[in-house]
């Protein structure tokens, strides 16, 4: 005769509703969008599909806030507090290393998110990547408008706010993925590689620099 198996775990709804969205982003960032069921999801949280229903309407709508579970994290909001205070003393080289940092430990912390939008990507899912366009539109507004007034206050050169960031950004995500999904681990701490692509950035805009093309 079989075993019968243990009956999952009594959770409280907010505690269950938070093993949810870390089951299924784990799921999301191996299977993709397409890949993944709510079946498996209920699976792999020890539950019945029917709990995972009882919290979200619809495998799009689970997936929604698996996406915004991660944007309202106090982590990304500790870091928005740390850039506001660097735009007010104006301190641009510790703006740019803020935004370095943060990407860099995020993809060390957990780069399961990183997966979920570059499944989103490669599907050509577009309720994954409009939501990674609202959510960052908010946050990297502000920063285009701070260096377009440092710009205009002679601290600056007069390089495209956008790309300014994209040039940080992109270096910091594109060093943290080869780390931390493609296997080329370095050892570098993040706060040193921070540091190197600040150093590398702030050579390249400061005012009084000769411009090798824009």
């Amino acid at each position: 005769m079989s075993t019968p198996k243990p009956a999952p775990a009594r959770l409280h709804a907010g505690e269950r509703r938070q093993q949810l969205l870390e089951t299924a982003l784990d799921c999301f960032s191996r299977s993709g969008f397409t890949g993944t069921t709510t079946k498996a999801i209920a699976t792999a949280a020890g539950v019945t599909e029917a709990i995972v229903f009882r919290h979200f309407p619809s495998k799009q709508a689970l997936y929604q806030s698996v996406l915004d579970y991660h944007h309202e994290s106090t982590e990304m909001q500790d870091w928005l507090a740390v850039t506001k205070e660097c735009m007010d003393r104006n301190d641009d080289a510790g703006l740019l290393r803020a935004l370095a940092l943060q990407i860099l430990e995020t993809y060390r912390r957990d780069a399961r998110l990183q997966r979920v939008l570059l499944f989103a990507a490669l599907e050509g899912h577009e309720q994954g990547l409009a939501h990674f366009r609202q959510t960052s539109i908010p946050i990297f507004a502000p920063l285009g408008q701070y260096i377009a007034r440092r710009q205009r206050e002679g601290k600056l050169l007069d390089y495209d706010a956008g790309m300014i960031i994209a040039a940080i950004a992109g270096m910091a995500a594109n060093f943290a993925a080869m780390n931390h999904m493609f296997g080329f681990e370095c050892g570098m701490p993040d706060e040193r590689a921070a540091d190197i692509f600040t150093s590398i950035m702030m050579t390249g805009i400061q005012a009084g620099k000769e411009p090798t093309g824009k």
